[in-house]
């Protein structure tokens, strides 16, 4: 299931941890039901698409597939 660009075959999938400072227990309660759809919309503006995502009590992790022309760090 490869995508392409105008040159490039690609499938680059990268697994992300988002841990909040100190690893507070921020991410439960209300914070928590529109962490998700914020992320897919961030994602939605770099053509990002997010393919596995688990919201845990004080940390996230996400699989995300990134077209090559961005960096890791910079989506």
């Amino acid at each position: 299931d490869y995508k392409s660009l105008s040159h490039t075959r690609w499938d680059c999938k990268y697994h992300v941890v988002f841990i909040p400072k100190k690893r507070q227990k921020l991410i439960y309660g209300a914070i928590r039901k529109h962490l998700g759809s914020t992320f897919h919309e961030l994602a939605k503006r770099k053509g990002v698409k997010i393919e596995e995502g688990h919201l845990m009590k004080d940390h996230v992790h996400m699989c995300i597939s990134v077209p090559p022309k961005y960096s890791v760090s910079n989506v």
